[in-house]
């Protein structure tokens, strides 16, 4: 994974840039969501892998498919993906486009994860506390996972904070073990 990352990373910085400057963010980001979308299904997966086909057909394969989602700046992009033989990168790039419009942005996504399904005021304090630890709006995606047994798991990024009574009881059962 960590391959692909440094692959698709200076495509997904380029084309940040670009839309940072042209002040298109938002429209980079639902073109990028779209054309990634579309190369990880299996019949284009096919396509974009296939050595019969020139980096050309490649393109305009996934372009049509696109439709007129995709802007001609954005039809560029892709044919130096196509070019380049980094199209089936397109889901990397997507998400690595959005963790450098989130960090522009400021903001994060949390995942959430807890026994039991949490509170509307458990969950906007859990925002509020958030949101002073890691100096960044916070949008919480929670999710019920009843095998933690209570307590929850929170990931933000590369941070995860694990308070929950299964991560307690591993540790504990560590201690124990060494």
């Amino acid at each position: 994974m960590a391959e692909l990352s440094t692959l698709a990373r200076p495509y997904a910085k380029a084309a940040f840039e670009y839309a940072l400057t042209s002040g298109d963010l938002a429209g980079w980001s639902k073109q990028l969501e779209l054309a990634a979308a579309v190369a990880q299904t299996e019949t284009m997966l096919k396509v974009l892998n296939s050595p019969s086909l020139t980096a050309e057909q490649r393109s305009k394969t996934l372009l049509d498919v696109c439709g007129d989602a995709i802007n001609d700046k954005g039809r560029n992009f892709m044919r130096v993906l196509a070019d380049n033989k980094r199209l089936p990168l397109l889901p990397e790039i997507a998400v690595l486009f959005e963790e450098f419009k989130a960090n522009q942005e400021k903001s994060v996504d949390v995942d959430v994860v807890s026994a039991f399904p949490l509170e509307q005021a458990v969950a906007e304090r859990l925002a509020q506390v958030l949101r002073g630890k890691l100096q960044r709006e916070v949008t919480i995606n929670a999710s019920v996972d009843s095998s933690l047994l209570g307590g929850v798991l929170v990931r933000a990024g590369d941070v995860v904070i694990d308070g929950s009574v299964r991560g307690r009881l591993a540790k504990l059962a560590l201690a124990m073990n060494s």
